[in-house]
């Protein structure tokens, strides 16, 4: 079972490799994002390892005489965790532990299941996070054994298995059944709760992890949803009726995404989705002063393709415009072209502006409420468009509507 215990620090190594389709400034940017998910579980890193591979090891992932750097490191320095950014094959786990001995060996899919322990608060989301740790823990099995009979508790070891080491593959196939039956059951009675909610037009909150979607939600709303400057703050669907001028309208926060996201926790996490899947909107955030983010873009746009929800009407919210700082370029240096990464926000504006529509782009600052008056102008009238299409009379909500509507008549 999922349990919670006091998070102590622990000392950790991340490792990576540069390939054909992964350059080292690519590299660098999911290691600077993996430290980040390694802080946000409760480890400190240490140092980072890369070797420039055609393609991964297919028994130790990295190659010898890497292993045996990163295995002398470890001893030199006590370390308790090494963790790769590439999800490993169960071959390759077991293999890597055996080198490593008592140091534990995690993954990039390990360990955001493991953050995911950490923040599901709800039974619903415990158990949605159990079953993605139960699919991922059961091909890896035989292997896990004896590790976890010398590491207990920590990163990567909150999952199921971490107190039943005699678990075996018939139990965590049971297990795994049951959870299925009982998110079946919970997916039933969330489908009636939307459906209770009426016809109000429903608008989710969609972006990146860490980019400030319930920060948003609660400067709209009013309301106390959880803040904090980690990775995955938010794991459980937050729901509000929001009222904008005469015009109220259902508000949802959802869990943030993240590059190389397990299809673990995709498949587990679906009922959440759903809340996207069903909104007649989407206020898709993204936080401007990531040096990354239009990459961030690119991986929500492919989840929501994933989903089936990339075609819903948008509007790309770009949050933190006070953090925002573009590089500069020397006057006196000739050499560096100038990229992207050189924009002015102003050139940003004009840059989004013109790829998505005026009317689909929004710069703001949710925490300093910085052109917060614009952004509410444009949801609302987003949000009235679609309701006058399925409300085309509904003159209480719009005492102006049937003065236009009958002088368009005349």
């Amino acid at each position: 079972m999922l349990e919670k215990e006091e998070i102590k620090f622990e000392k950790t190594v991340i490792v990576g490799i540069i390939t054909q389709n992964q350059s080292e400034e690519k590299l660098t940017e999911y290691l600077d994002e993996l430290e980040f998910l390694t802080f946000t579980a409760g480890g400190e890193v240490i140092k980072r390892f890369s070797q420039k591979m055609e393609k991964p090891n297919p028994k130790t992932f990295l190659g010898t005489g890497k292993m045996d750097e990163i295995h002398h490191f470890i001893k030199e320095n006590d370390i308790s965790t090494v963790i790769f950014d590439d999800e490993l094959s169960p071959a390759q786990q077991k293999n890597i532990t055996k080198i490593f001995g008592e140091c534990k060996v995690l993954d990039r899919t390990n360990l955001i299941l493991d953050i995911f322990a950490q923040r599901a608060q709800t039974s619903y989301a415990r158990t949605q996070v159990e079953l993605a740790q139960c699919q991922y823990l059961l091909p890896r099995l035989s292997g896990m054994w004896t590790h976890l009979e010398r590491q207990r508790g920590g990163i990567g070891m909150r999952g199921p298995g971490e107190t039943e080491i005699e678990t075996d593959r018939r139990i965590v196939r049971d297990r795994i059944a049951l959870l299925k039956d009982k998110i079946k059951t919970i997916d039933k009675q969330m489908s009636v709760q939307r459906s209770n909610r009426g016809a109000l037009v429903r608008v989710a909150l969609v972006g990146y992890t860490n980019v400030g979607k319930s920060t948003l939600m609660n400067t709209i709303s009013k309301s106390e949803v959880f803040v904090e400057n980690k990775l995955f703050a938010t794991l459980d669907t937050t729901v509000r009726k929001v009222v904008i001028k005469n015009l109220p309208f259902l508000l949802s926060d959802t869990v943030g995404f993240i590059r190389k996201l397990p299809t673990q926790l995709v498949e587990s996490f679906k009922s959440t989705l759903d809340e996207v899947r069903e909104a007649d909107l989407l206020l898709h955030v993204v936080d401007i002063s990531h040096p990354d983010f239009e990459d961030h873009i690119a991986s929500v746009n492919q989840i929501l393709q994933d989903i089936e929800s990339i075609d819903k009407p948008t509007i790309m919210v770009f949050n933190k415009i006070d953090a925002y700082k573009p590089l500069v370029i020397d006057e006196d240096d000739l050499m560096t072209e100038r990229t992207s990464k050189h924009y002015s926000l102003e050139e940003w504006k004009a840059t989004w502006m013109s790829n998505v529509g005026e009317k689909n782009a929004l710069f703001i600052s949710a925490t300093n409420k910085e052109n917060f008056e614009e952004f509410r102008e444009k949801v609302y009238e987003a949000v009235r468009e679609i309701h006058i299409t399925r409300f085309p009379y509904n003159n209480f909500l719009y005492p102006d509507y049937k003065e236009n509507h009958s002088e368009e008549k005349e």
